[in-house]
């Protein structure tokens, strides 16, 4: 398990920045639970639970201006 800084990827996170607003709502309205908490839980709790870990355990570069 990692702890501490994440390496930064400008590639990620202008995807993140990007994903447009119109592919959530179109992908709200086709899959059923998209979008609500406690979904990743229930499709796979081992992926589910390492990730709440990592994003206790980890913090961007970002964190560190706020």
């Amino acid at each position: 398990m990692k702890f501490g800084m994440r390496k930064p990827s400008i590639a990620r996170s202008l995807k993140a920045r990007t994903t447009g607003r119109a592919k959530r709502s179109g992908k709200r309205a086709v899959v059923p639970g998209y979008g609500q908490r406690g979904m990743g839980l229930i499709k796979d709790p081992k992926r589910s639970v390492k990730g709440a870990a990592y994003k206790r355990t980890t913090f961007s570069i970002w964190d560190l201006f706020k």
